[in-house]
């Protein structure tokens, strides 16, 4: 991490999702209380066919039936698309404000590829599409979804990108999952 540890930042948050697969401390396997501990307490609940998607704005995770009849996570993501169009400032949940202060609209890949490989990671390339480009960190398994087309219909019918548009090169998300960590 460039900054200290006392002073993290966003960017440091990301790097630690995408290398310690964890928020806060909850992770894969933990249960929607756990999860709420880390993350908070605002969030929306979908169910559907047995399973559970809590949405915390920035951070989704995905719960199935566990032995015992709990809840477990199998899968969560860091949203961070959702940030470059968050006007009230809610998208990111408050705990993670309060750890790594305020969240920018957009983290290029390059700066999130340093970060990580900083922490003695490896980044590969791991298939997409025209429009999107995906990553993996080797050791952790974490996808790094990537923006490769911004205009991904071609309507070109836009002005040049903004600072308060989604441009190639931006992560739009982070994503964890049991299924990705073992070497191909």
């Amino acid at each position: 991490m460039t900054g200290p540890l006392s002073d993290p930042s966003d960017p440091d948050f990301y790097a630690l999702v995408a290398t310690a697969r964890t928020v806060l401390g909850a992770g894969i396997g933990d249960d929607p209380d756990t999860w709420e501990a880390a993350v908070g307490p605002d969030h929306l609940d979908v169910p559907g066919d047995g399973l559970l998607r809590r949405d915390h704005g920035l951070v989704e995770i995905s719960f199935a039936p566990a032995p015992g009849g709990r809840m477990a996570c199998f899968g969560f993501g860091v949203k961070i698309h959702r940030l470059i169009h968050d006007r009230t400032r809610r998208t990111v949940p408050s705990p993670l404000s309060r750890r790594y202060g305020p969240f920018a609209p957009r983290i290029r890949f390059d700066e999130l590829r340093a970060r990580v490989t900083g922490l003695g990671h490896t980044v590969e390339t791991d298939d997409g599409t025209g429009d999107i480009h995906r990553y993996r960190v080797a050791e952790s398994g974490a996808r790094i979804f990537v923006i490769a087309d911004p205009d991904p219909y071609a309507r070109g019918d836009h002005e040049p990108p903004g600072p308060q548009d989604h441009q190639a090169g931006d992560v739009w998300s982070i994503d964890v999952s049991p299924a990705w960590w073992d070497p191909r």
